[in-house]
């Protein structure tokens, strides 16, 4: 194809979409101020979860879509994921989540599993995906596939109009600045990287008495957060938080304690009221593709986003 493809982002959902776009034959080419791993995406826990993500029909969408690929790439062990069993703890019982139709795996909780403090949870069998190992897999394939890198920083998306291309924005809270869109907001997480080869639960109280709490073991390591900070930009590590955290993640699972502390990570969410995925023509020949505001569910949405670029590529060939 002649027409040329820009991709701004080089996080989950930018690396998502390359790949997408190449298997589907454009030339991509990747611009980015951060690669892997200095990007948001790779401070993520991650496990699929739609956390703070609008609106839920179409997140479900693609959220479907995301997980029929998760499954796939469980069987590609350089991926880095893998199926997990999350118990989100509840206070008190509550009717079953939104998104439950989406997965293959639910059950309520047995009284057993659930920490001191709750009533009721349920189990949900959900992809894990090793952040360092997976990210480095989408821009291995990224590459093999031919898709190019250009690193650089961006004040504005007007910089990379031109006829004939076709502009895919993927730059998640920087879309702020890059198309001035003041309806995107950080949601800052902060989160704290232990060594616990012991702790083998998956816990999570995203609403109840220790909100936002969560454990997540992985190969390497045990990511224990977090926080949901609204409007906050900062980037360094608040060693107020790093103790908050701490004490909610040891009530929830006392097997952390004496865990040796392997490094702490910020990173800020793209909350937006909405998910904006759609098609901009912005001058002759040249168009944009928004795919951003995805808040705290970059993973959890990536593949099923991607394909809906894709199409929305093809429609405006």
């Amino acid at each position: 194809m002649s027409l040329e493809v820009v991709v701004v982002g080089c996080g989950v959902s930018g690396l998502s979409c390359g790949v997408r776009l190449l298997k589907s034959g454009y030339a991509v080419t990747i611009v980015a101020r951060d690669l892997p791993p200095d990007t948001t995406s790779d401070v993520a826990a991650a496990v699929w979860f739609p956390y703070k993500a609008y609106p839920e029909a179409r997140v479900l969408g693609w959220g479907r879509v995301t997980l029929d690929e998760f499954y796939q790439l469980t069987a590609v062990p350089e991926a880095g994921v893998s199926l997990v069993e999350l118990v989100e703890l509840l206070e008190r019982p509550a009717p079953e989540p939104w998104w439950k139709e989406a997965v293959r795996c639910f059950r309520p909780a047995h009284s057993e599993e659930l920490p001191a403090g709750y009533q009721a949870g349920h189990v949900v069998e959900v992809p894990l995906i090793e952040t360092s190992r997976y990210l480095r897999y989408l821009l291995a394939r990224f590459q093999e596939l031919g898709g190019r890198i250009e690193q650089r920083a961006l004040s504005s998306l007007a910089e990379l109009y031109q006829e004939n291309r076709l502009i895919v924005h993927c730059s998640g809270v920087g879309a702020r600045q890059l198309v001035g869109d003041e309806s995107v907001y950080p949601i800052r997480g902060q989160v704290i990287r232990v060594h616990a080869p012991e702790v083998r639960r998956w816990l999570l109280d995203e609403s109840g008495p220790r909100a936002l709490a969560y454990v997540i073991p992985r190969r390497e390591d045990c990511v224990l957060g977090g926080t949901a900070e609204v409007g906050n930009w900062s980037l360094e590590p608040d060693p107020e938080t790093v103790a908050a955290i701490w004490g909610k993640c040891l009530a929830l699972e006392p097997a952390l304690a004496g865990a040796e502390i392997l490094g702490h990570a910020v990173g800020l969410r793209p909350g937006r009221p909405e998910v904006r995925l759609e098609l901009e023509p912005v001058a002759e020949r040249c168009a944009v593709i928004h795919n951003y505001g995805h808040g705290g569910a970059g993973f959890t949405l990536s593949w099923g986003c991607a394909q809906e670029v894709v199409d929305l590529a093809a429609f405006w060939v």
